[in-house]
């Protein structure tokens, strides 16, 4: 039974995955007009078939339903995968149990993730980077520090792969053995600035590219804002360390307070420009101030992230344990959730998350369900804040 069950799941599987691609290529069809398009049919293959009356009662105005009918008309969807299957090494959509589980709840998730490299269970625990292109010796140094302690603590760097500030973070955790996140706003098949090809061959084998944009899409100043939102909502958090108060460093802090992720800023120097967007961001208490790793480790409860990652990590004893770990973090989520992301009948989510619980797994707060204290933990031993774990 176990074999063709699998080959439906690959199978149905492959078959989403077209209609994902071929959406994702239509001008105007974003996350939210997508989701009406599946809620309406219930189903992409559906929608894709679907005549011009019904997708205009699914919710697609005019253009984007004149975009979706001349797309479906050219494109050939199967050489769409092939082409995006080889330039990638995983290719996750919105069903996918791979799909990043901190990206996913924020509002309107990109419905496709094309990676080079590969995320891992640890890169949960992320902290994005941002700031000017037109960075300072000071917005360099401070950054390479911040981001190599960061990285030491077995914290993953998130951020653009842009000049200045973010290539100093990408490769401050490269150079501390840490790992580290390339958020594209172009295809995955370029890179831009063309100069960081070696540098983003290297957070490949360390990390990970990824983009929610189609093959073939050219780096262009209108995708870079959209792309922001995925920086801030893989992370725990996003430091910001120069860049204007009109910035794209700044939409990535606003997308951040959003997403109720924690903000934090470098103050900087009065007299320069790049320090306006950090400096207000403090002194409007909206981000904060941070001088040392400490700050942002302490700050986010992350002093102990060895143990944390140790606790996550826990070898299941059976099946139904090994899935419902894939949605169960150190933070508290409800069981009704994770029955849904599971897609497993709650009296079996249930059942193993008691015994879950009895064998010291977990805790089980009123329905919220969160990864059990590592033992050092509940012994209350502690480790000094910011030292390298």
């Amino acid at each position: 039974m176990v074999a063709p069950l699998f080959c439906l799941w690959y199978s149905r599987r492959v078959t989403d995955l077209r209609y994902f691609i071929g959406f994702n290529r239509v001008s105007g069809i974003g996350p939210a007009k997508l989701q009406r398009l599946r809620d309406y049919f219930g189903d992409l293959a559906t929608a894709w078939t679907a005549g011009a009356y019904e997708l205009t009662e699914a919710g697609l105005d005019k253009r984007a339903l004149e975009n979706f009918l001349h797309a479906r008309k050219e494109l050939n969807l199967d050489a769409e995968v092939e082409n995006a299957q080889r330039a990638c090494d995983f290719i996750l959509t919105w069903d996918d149990p791979n799909y990043p589980r901190r990206l996913k709840e924020i509002p309107q998730p990109p419905p496709v993730l094309y990676i080079k490299g590969n995320f891992k269970t640890e890169d949960e625990w992320a902290l994005a980077i941002v700031g000017t292109r037109s960075a300072s010796a000071y917005g360099k140094e401070t950054t390479r520090t911040l981001a190599g302690e960061l990285a030491r603590n077995k914290m993953t760097i998130v951020s653009g792969l842009a000049r200045g500030i973010d290539a100093a973070a990408h490769v401050a955790a490269l150079d501390a053995g840490g790992r580290t996140i390339a958020v594209l706003g172009n295809g995955i098949d370029q890179v831009y600035p063309p100069e960081h090809t070696k540098l983003a061959r290297m957070i490949t084998e360390n990390g990970a590219l990824i983009s929610d944009y189609p093959l073939g899409v050219k780096p262009d100043a209108t995708n870079f804002p959209a792309r922001n939102r995925i920086i801030s909502g893989l992370s725990l958090g996003v430091l910001f360390v120069e860049g204007d108060q009109v910035s794209g460093a700044m939409i990535t802090c606003e997308f951040a307070l959003e997403q109720d992720r924690e903000v934090f800023a470098i103050p900087g120097n009065i007299f320069r420009k790049e320090s306006r967007g950090p400096n207000k961001l403090i002194r409007d208490s909206r981000a904060k101030l941070v001088t040392s790793v400490e700050d942002i480790l302490e700050e986010l409860n992350l002093t102990m992230i060895a143990e944390q990652q140790q606790a996550r990590t826990i070898v299941p004893s059976n099946e139904t344990e090994a899935v419902l770990l894939k949605y169960i973090s150190a933070d508290p989520t409800h069981v009704d959730d994770i029955r849904q992301a599971s897609g497993l009948p709650i009296a079996q989510v249930t059942s193993t998350l008691a015994l879950m619980e009895l064998k010291g797994l977990l805790v089980n707060n009123v329905g919220y369900v969160a990864l059990a204290a590592p033992a050092s933990e509940n012994k209350k031993e502690t480790r000094p804040i910011g030292r390298v774990l």
